[in-house]
Parts: structure tokens; sequence; C-alpha cells
């Protein structure tokens, strides 16, 4: 068998040296393998050339299955790499271009599951690695959100929240833990992404959004996520969003029912402000620490926010962009309603495209 093995090495080896091409080294490889084999098989026991050449066909078995195994794996990531590594025309819903680069093999091992996605594949990802999101909130809507987002390859995420990690907190805002408490927000969730991917780009923004900081801070990105609690900050993504023809991905919670929806009006659909044009009554929309969440809900909006940021910016499917989807946690429904721009809104009207 020494031998075999050794005539097997001349072969790859040398026959590199000599210049032969890869494909004419495997097939040699393979010729001598199964006149090995067909020795093997055909020669009795006992037989001096059978002896010489391992003296049984099952170790000659195993070996050429676990060379299979390695050879199927090798195309597989070779695959995988030319569809990361294609070209593709730019993101038709956010207008980006992908950059350049080519992702290292624990980035395709990585996101071997997308690539394969017929809807995403390598320029999907890529997409993905060249965009740029805002979350607003590092919270129960938050937390989920980011975690997808950096799970998925998002490239650069910035989180702002001037809100620091409460025990309280914890029952529903999984990005954070319990030595977290007492942490900015925006810092425990920064050091979770890059824990869970390091192959992301996470910026925290320890304050409040304000009027004076939202249009310049939007501008850096290309889709922002609203995860607030409060009406004041949702107008405020709201106007600067689509001051700036941005797309907005909103979502809400109260006790078992949550519901999300991107307004885009640049694009077709509604603002935020078409749907709720004021602000409820004091008491009429209590937040979550006066009505309550149950603690699961706020991860399936959120995973759900992350899902429509992910084909927002590689064009996958078709995003609740002019509807609105509400989950009843309480009774396992969901159902999906339809809305329609206000043409007196004082935000939007005369932007549709």
């Amino acid at each position: 068998m020494i031998l075999v093995l050794g005539l097997a090495g001349l072969i790859w080896w040398g026959g590199g040296l000599m210049g032969l091409e890869r494909k004419l080294r495997l097939a040699l490889l393979a010729v001598l393998f199964l006149a090995i084999l067909l020795l093997q098989l055909t020669l009795p026991e006992g037989a001096p050339l059978r002896v010489a050449t391992g003296g049984s066909a099952q170790s000659w078995l195993i070996l050429g299955g676990v060379a299979l195994l390695i050879g199927a794996y090798s195309w597989t990531v070779a695959r995988l790499r030319e569809r990361a590594d294609g070209q593709d025309e730019g993101d038709p819903q956010t207008g980006a271009n992908p950059k350049p680069g080519r992702f290292s093999e624990t980035e395709l091992n990585r996101y071997a599951r997308h690539i394969v996605l017929r809807e995403l594949g390598g320029p999907g990802q890529k997409k993905l690695k060249n965009a740029k999101v805002l979350v607003i909130g590092a919270g129960g809507l938050g937390a989920p959100a980011l975690q997808y987002l950096a799970a998925a390859g998002v490239g650069t995420i910035g989180v702002i929240d001037d809100d620091v990690v409460e025990n309280a907190n914890l029952q529903r805002q999984v990005i954070h833990r319990d030595e977290d408490i007492g942490v900015p927000k925006v810092f425990s969730a920064q050091r979770a992404m890059e824990a869970q991917n390091p192959f992301v780009t996470v910026r925290p923004y320890h304050r409040r959004l304000t009027d004076d900081i939202a249009a310049d801070l939007f501008a850096e990105y290309d889709i922002i996520l609203d995860g607030t609690d409060n009406f004041e900050s949702r107008y405020l993504s709201n106007r600067t969003a689509v001051a700036l023809g941005k797309p907005l991905i909103s979502g809400a919670l109260s006790q078992w029912e949550g519901q999300l929806s991107v307004f885009h009006p640049h694009q077709g659909g509604p603002c935020y402000q078409c749907i709720f044009p004021e602000a409820p009554a004091p008491g009429l929309a209590p937040s979550c620490s006066e009505a309550g969440v149950i603690g699961p809900l706020p991860g399936v909006v959120g995973a759900m926010m992350a899902v429509e940021t992910i084909k927002q910016i590689t064009g996958a499917g078709e995003v609740l962009r002019g509807s609105m989807l509400i989950y009843d946690a309480l009774y396992g429904e969901s159902r999906r309603i339809g809305l329609k721009q206000r043409q007196d809104c004082p935000i939007c009207a005369g932007k549709s495209g």
C-alpha cells in the first residue's frame, strides 16, 4: 500500500511540478484507484500483487469514500465562493451598489444558508455586507433586530439609545445579560453583536435621538429601523426618513399584540403619520411598563423587522410597504391590512413614487 500511496503522491505533486493541469492529475489518480480496486476484487487471496497493494479492497473503499467526501466539500465551498463573488447590478430598492471584495473562508461557511437561497445568493449576501442600517432603540424590538442583523452579516449597524440596562429589561431584551445591568444599552448590544459576528461594524450612539442630529445621522445609513416606545421619537424618525428618502421599518408592541410595517413613500405607500396623524391622548396608549408585555413578543416582531430589512436590502420577495402585519400572540393569529397614503399628509404628500 505504501508503494501505491507513493505513486499517488508522485502523480499529484510531481505532475504539479511538471505543469499538468489539476483535472488531469485527478483523472490519473482516479485511474490508479480503480486499477488497484480491480486487482483487489479479481485476484485470489494471498496473490503477491494483491498483498503488495494492500491485501484487501475494504481499506481502499474506505480511503476512496474519505477522498470523495473531501472532494465534495471542496467543490461545494468553491461553488459558494463563485456565487458570493458574482457580480450584481445593485439594489433595486435602495439604489445601493455593492463594493468589490471577497468573502473569507469563514464568512462563506457562516453565510452558506443565505448563499444557497435562490432569492439571495452571493450577490444578495454582498449587498448585506455593504449595507448600513440604523436601529433606533436597543430595547424590546431593537434587541432581536440587532442580533439577527448582525448574524445575517449586515456590514455596518448603528444603534442609538440613551438608556442603560435595568433588571426589568431582561425579561424580554435578550441581547443584554444580568452582568450588563447599569451599562448603557448601546454598549451592551455592541458587545453582544461583535461576539456573535466579528465581521460586522457596530456604531453605538449613547444619546437620545433629537431634531438637531437626526438628519445628519440618518444620512449615513441606507435603512432606518424604529424600535422606540414613544410617539415623539416615532414622528421624528418618520419625518426625517421621508425628507431623506430613506425606508423606515417600524414596529410596535402592546401586551400580547405586535405590528410592523415598512414606510417608504418615495417608492409608494404611506408614511407613518399617514396612519397615525396625531399621538393618542395620554393614557390611551400605555407603555410596556404600564400595560405589560409578554416576554417573547418583542422577539417575534423584532425578528420580523430584521427579515423586512434583509428583503429591503437584497430585493428579495415583497416588503410590507403599503401594508401592516398585525400579530396576536394570545390567540396565535396574524392578519395583514392595506394602508394608503393620505393626500393631505403634511409629511409625505406629493412624495409618492
